[in-house]
């Protein structure tokens, strides 16, 4: 007995051992790939494959070809890529190919414009296509030329919204959900208190679906060259197969990867092409005259919580504490010219809301700030914009929903069916008023409702203060209600539309940078390494969540479970 404890303790160590050393030869191996210098031939193409999602913040650095492989590219890093392709003279075409796109209408608008902008090089960019979707169709149609294998389809078919509601499924479990709210368009808590659309909530989606699909026929028919009304009768016809899309001229030729490089290499006059990665050339040192002013991109993405989460570390959402750290790290860096602030966010927490709002006040009164709205800047996300400085929105940015919710599930009836009871023994008034078990009364209602009432003048307030109006100009724009960017835009709850290239020119400008002076865009949080992936694991129940999502969409599950009075958008869109 004594030598199999003597041996098993042996074995413990040993492996111990045995999995240090491979950690840290890991950790060599990947240090060794990253010093490898990355070099640019002089008649290059860049081939800038995008698939699945294209965060704002920057993915974790991991230098191993295996790997890296499977890190998307961040949106800014996209818009580095073209801008400094269009400028290198070693690149001579790009092929482009977008796969699997899993991003909100913004990001597909700064994709699209980043190509028109790349065209003006002169440079040719084909797109070769993979199964490919509406979105991928979208970037594709702003090309030169479109290639789509023979046996391959187009899933181009026009657009749905889907909305999904338990209220009858909690009704059979015993479940009930008091929700609370401040604005008739604020209905974050319908899909668990209703089952259907409400009025409110139709008109809204009806308007956002109306956008994004004449957004999505204008784009075909410009890009494609042919009227509005047929691209809309086309795409009525649609998914396609292959030799379907050719002959409705969705497409240029049916062919492979190669005959899309063959094609690009006759577009560039260059037979001799390199093949370069976008993942690599983001790497590639690219020498220009003078010096660049740095800006710092700082991006807020996610769900907005409290706490004390570690920004470097965590890309599951943002915290007030973390957030409100970076944002500090700007202040105090000299060499830091301007700040955009880039939210991508549905709002979150109320207090860490206005935790984030204060300090990026703050910020603004020591550099020189822009807002910059990605795909979803609303609710929470909307109040942290607002500091006073120009917000810049896509059109399809969805913002605004200015109002407060208040959420609690009553799980009694559930308990019942299971078997479990719980004796509440309370001293105070309202001492059940956060309980699982016992019901909400109406005294207990009026007290909340007074509260969130409170909770969203309070909003309003700051909105009215940030964009300089009076409260009463701004209460009939708030009421919970999503706004699109380019209606945002109308109501004068943004100030410009576009995307990353009008937040730089609108920070120059604050800075009194040239406008044709050079910027390097410093993205915080920056790119974790190895080691922080391995030492700053993310909360198990993020993880939980995010495979929650898969199944029912996006619900603001760790929002709700802090409790407490939430600026969150009433509904996560995703238009398919």
């Amino acid at each position: 007995m004594k030598n199999f404890f003597i041996g098993l303790v042996a074995g413990v160590v040993l492996s111990g051992l045995a999995l240090l050393i491979l950690f840290f030869a890991i950790a060599r191996l990947a240090s060794s790939f990253a010093e490898r210098p990355v070099t640019v031939a002089d008649s290059s193409m860049l081939v800038l494959k995008l698939d699945g999602d294209l965060p704002e913040k920057s993915p974790p650095e991991i230098p191993l070809p295996f790997l890296e492989a499977q890190t998307p590219m961040a949106v800014h890093e996209v818009w580095s890529t073209f801008r400094k392709a269009a400028a290198d003279s070693r690149i001579k075409a790009v092929l482009f190919e977008p796969h699997g796109l899993g991003i909100g209408w913004a990001r597909l608008e700064e994709i699209q414009q980043e190509i028109l902008q790349f065209k003006k090089s002169g440079k040719p960019i084909v797109t070769y296509l993979r199964n490919p979707g509406g979105a991928e169709y979208y970037l594709a149609s702003a090309t030169d030329r479109v290639l789509l294998a023979p046996e391959d389809s187009l899933d181009l078919k026009g657009l749905r919204v889907e909305s999904m509601f338990f209220k009858t499924g909690l009704d059979k479990l015993g479940v009930k959900v008091d929700v609370i709210h401040a604005g008739k368009y604020k209905d974050a808590g319908d899909m668990f208190t209703q089952t259907a659309m409400t009025p409110e909530t139709r008109e809204v989606l009806n308007q956002v679906l109306d956008q994004y699909y004449g957004n999505l026929i204008d784009t075909i028919a410009q890009g494609r060259k042919k009227p509005a009304d047929a691209v809309k009768a086309i795409v009525d016809q649609g998914p396609y197969l292959a030799s379907e899309a050719l002959s409705n001229g969705l497409v240029d030729s049916l062919g492979y990867e190669e005959q899309a490089v063959e094609n690009l290499k006759n577009r560039a006059n260059r037979q001799d092409l390199k093949r370069i990665s976008g993942k690599a050339y983001l790497k590639a040192p690219f020498a220009q005259t003078g010096t660049a002013s740095r800006i710092a991109l700082v991006v807020g993405e996610g769900d907005i919580t409290a706490g004390s989460g570690n920004e470097t570390a965590n890309d599951q959402g943002f915290t007030s504490a973390g957030f409100i750290k970076l944002l500090k790290q700007v202040e105090d860096d000299a060499t830091i010219k301007g700040v955009i602030l880039r939210v991508n966010s549905p709002g979150g927490d109320g207090t860490a809301s206005d935790d984030i709002l204060h300090e990026a006040r703050n910020l603004s009164r020591k550099k020189p700030l822009v807002i910059s709205m990605s795909d979803l800047a609303a609710s929470g996300g909307y109040f942290v914009a607002v500091t006073g400085d120009p917000i810049v929105a896509y059109p399809n940015t969805l913002t605004g929903s200015i109002g407060v919710i208040f959420a609690r599930f009553n799980l009694h009836g559930l308990y019942d069916k299971l078997g479990i009871g719980k004796q509440l023994l309370t001293r105070g008034r309202y001492a059940t008023l956060d309980s699982e078990y016992a019901p909400m009364d109406e005294d207990q209602r009026r007290k909340i409702a007074g509260q969130i009432d409170a909770f969203y003048k309070v909003f309003v307030s700051r909105v009215a203060e940030g964009r300089k109006r009076n409260f009463a100009e701004i209460e009939p724009l708030a009421q919970g209600r999503v706004w699109l960017g380019a209606q945002a835009k109308q109501h004068g709850l943004v100030d410009e539309l576009g995307g990353l290239d009008r937040a730089i020119e609108l920070v120059k400008k604050k800075a009194h940078i040239p406008a044709t002076d050079r910027i390097t865009l410093v993205p915080y949080p920056g790119k974790r390494s190895v080691f922080e992936l391995l030492f700053n694991r993310p909360d198990d129940s993020a993880g939980v969540e995010m495979k929650l999502q898969k199944l029912v969409g996006r619900l603001p599950l760790e929002a709700l479970s802090h409790g407490g009075f939430l600026k969150l958008m009433p509904y996560s869109i995703q238009v398919k």
